[in-house]
């Protein structure tokens, strides 16, 4: 299928012509590092003003929860006075002694369906973004109907560095030029090509000149803007991503609602009940899993370019708002406690231990007679609603034939939490830190979330995925009853893999060697399509070539198992790189290629020895940075004394850390 929109090739902005435009996405970052667990205490310094703003709001906080959302008067409430003083009083803890040592709460702040929610409150479709002169040819544009929505998001474009004169007198020399034809004819001119061969001859000599002129090839330009959003166009988008929505949350309820009668039937005992439980929980998670999938299609379907439906106002808007509403919730909760990481639909964080969490108001209501009530949500969300509903969305009344008015908001955090423990990684480099990577524990010692590690990717080294299984699914974490403690226990399973690597692992067969130091990546495309390009996998392929012959790496996707050798010693890594399939082959045959490949004519087949053939060194390098990332450098940023010795601190960290950790 075509795609249904083109770029336009003569786009421009403030005089100088487009090479590329999109919009600014959504937000994602690390700000803390090292381990956080609930019985670990923490240094706070909290903001008392932070804490009497919560104080002075909290009447108003109860009054949204209570009669927006639970739709319950007020007045209906039996204990409301006990309610607002069970939140109360650890506030003004709080705010009366803000810096302190206490243990932390950890929370996973998240924005439920964040993108289709923002869609479906701002009345968002594609065709629903319109322009002045769409609203002037518009039978409803009158200023009673109040169906125009201006909501703002954030465009970015790259452009050439040359003015659009410049521009046209290089289009201008190619006018007069003459090219190449590729299947060997005569010469032709400009006009003889194709539209799409013409823009790419133009940009790239127009980039050939900015080089050579202005020193560089583009230049990246931000903009706020403004897209206005029709509040009547008809809702056939907004309608399936709400059925969609809806039914997740069917799915979703009826898992929790499984989950109930699994923890049942373990306490019963009963095995049948117990099996049914499992499945059914199995089944209704697969199915919101599924949803939520396609839900997220909504948005991606309309960022792509050639979409029938492509609108990049909409994307814009969509993720703008969603990165407001992060932005706004993280100022606060940086005021009352500790962000740890910035998700594109919600925050990680620490609060102090006595930071009031659930209460429960009794009502009169027959329908409702409790209402719950999980602070830690409704201090943001009733912020996310008073700078986000939607007072001018419309329905078309068929009885009538008149629009509806109504106020529509369903944007609102959801609490996961709190947790046992939460791991966070450094980077080896000055400055930086890992996002999106982080192992999350429940309560009860389960590994909840483990994000980003070589241990979830296929085809990484062996090894390290050992490593980070064995410390994370082990428990290695939760063990020790202070951070020292638990950094030792940590650091007593990298001694380990080190003590493999030192010993050329001694202990081990040659099969668990070859296993623990192999690695596998796959190849996208077929070999002749890398042409000269270098990497370890192409290196393997071709030697496969070699081996096997031809017709193995004939088609894309092949499957390249290696190690790296140590020699040749002056050839870079990725042409050292040996596919593990040749330790099986017969001697004599395995001899000649390696005679070949390691550039060792000596070579013999009693010497043929994977621990002689493996580079040591640079496999202890792989495991010191991953040491460095998960272990010694967040423990030096915690204030812990190296864990593990053996591997160094990065230079960065300063000559006084190492001086006092190293010896």
């Amino acid at each position: 299928c075509p795609n249904k929109q083109v770029d336009d090739a003569t786009a421009a902005h403030g005089g100088h012509l487009l090479e590329s435009e999109t919009y600014v996405g959504g937000h994602v970052e690390c700000l803390q590092t090292g381990i956080y667990r609930n019985d670990i205490k923490v240094k706070w310094r909290l903001d008392p003003e932070a804490y009497q703003g919560l104080l002075d709001r909290l009447h108003d906080t109860l009054k949204y929860e209570i009669e927006t959302v639970a739709k319950v008067p007020l007045s209906e409430v039996t204990n409301y006075d006990e309610v607002y003083e069970e939140i109360a009083r650890p506030l003004r803890e709080l705010r009366d002694r803000p810096n302190r040592l206490e243990e932390p709460l950890i929370y996973h702040l998240d924005v439920s369906a964040m993108y289709p929610n923002i869609i479906l409150t701002n009345r968002l479709q594609p065709p629903a973004i319109v322009t002045e002169e769409t609203c002037a040819n518009c039978v409803h544009n009158r200023p009673e109907s109040d169906c125009k929505r201006p909501l703002e998001w954030m465009w970015r474009g790259e452009i050439f560095p040359a003015s659009l004169g410049e521009s046209n007198n290089i289009r201008q020399q190619l006018e007069h030029e003459y090219f190449p034809d590729p299947e060997g004819g005569a010469p032709r001119s400009w006009g003889e090509l194709e539209k799409y061969e013409q823009n790419t001859r133009f940009r790239a000599r127009l980039k050939e000149y900015c080089q050579k002129v202005y020193k560089k090839t583009h230049i990246t330009k931000q903009q706020l803007k403004t897209a206005v959003t029709c509040q009547r166009e008809n809702p056939f988008y907004i309608d399936t991503v709400k059925a969609f929505r809806d039914r997740r949350y069917e799915y979703k309820g009826k898992n929790k609602e499984w989950s109930k009668r699994r923890a049942q039937a373990e306490a019963d005992g009963d095995a049948g009940a117990l099996l049914e439980s499992k499945a059914m929980c199995t089944l209704y998670d697969s199915l919101q899993l599924a949803h939520k999938c396609i839900l997220n299609s909504f948005y991606g379907y309309v960022m792509r370019r050639g979409a029938r439906w492509y609108s990049m106002e909409m994307a814009g808007v969509v993720t703008y708002t969603g990165a407001g509403i992060i932005k706004e919730a993280r100022v606060l909760v940086e005021k009352i406690g500790k962000t740890l990481e910035l998700d594109t639909d919600g925050i990680w964080c620490v609060l102090p231990a006595c930071f009031p969490q659930n209460v429960v108001a009794t009502t009169r209501s027959a329908k409702k007679p409790k209402v719950a009530i999980s602070y830690p949500c409704v201090m943001l969300n009733v912020d996310v609603d008073r700078n986000n509903h939607n007072p001018q969305y419309q329905t078309l009344n068929p009885e009538t034939g008149a629009y509806d008015k109504q106020r529509e908001m369903s944007i609102e955090f959801e609490v996961d939490g709190p947790y046992k423990a939460m791991i966070l990684p450094a980077s080896t480099e000055e400055g930086r830190l890992l996002k999106k990577r982080y192992a999350v524990f429940e309560l009860n010692g389960d590994l909840a979330e483990l994000k980003g590690f070589e241990v979830k990717r296929r085809g990484e080294l062996q090894l390290l995925k050992v490593f980070q299984t064995q410390i994370f699914y082990e428990g290695a974490f939760l063990e020790g009853s202070t951070l020292e403690e638990c950094y030792a226990s940590v650091a007593k399973v990298a001694d380990r893999w080190l003590d493999v690597i030192d010993t050329q692992g001694v202990d081990l067969d040659d099969d668990e060697v070859l296993e623990l130091f192999s690695e596998q990546k796959s190849m996208s495309k077929t070999l002749d399509e890398y042409g000269a390009q270098k990497s370890t996998a192409i290196t393997v392929a071709r030697r496969l070539a070699e081996f096997l012959g031809e017709q193995m790496v004939a088609n894309a996707g092949l499957a390249c198992k290696f190690i790296i050798a140590h020699r040749p010693a002056e050839k870079p890594v990725t042409e050292r790189a040996i596919p593990v399939t040749i330790f099986d082959a017969e001697p004599a045959v395995k001899v000649h290629f390696l005679r070949k490949w390691l550039k060792d004519r000596s070579l013999c087949a009693e010497e043929v020895d994977i621990r002689s053939i493996i580079d040591w060194g640079y496999y202890r390098k792989r495991l010191d940075v991953a040491i460095q990332k998960i272990v010694s450098v967040p423990a030096a940023l915690q204030g812990v004394a190296n864990p593990v010795p053996r591997v160094r601190h990065p230079d960065w960290l300063g000559k006084g850390v190492r001086a006092q950790d190293d010896t």
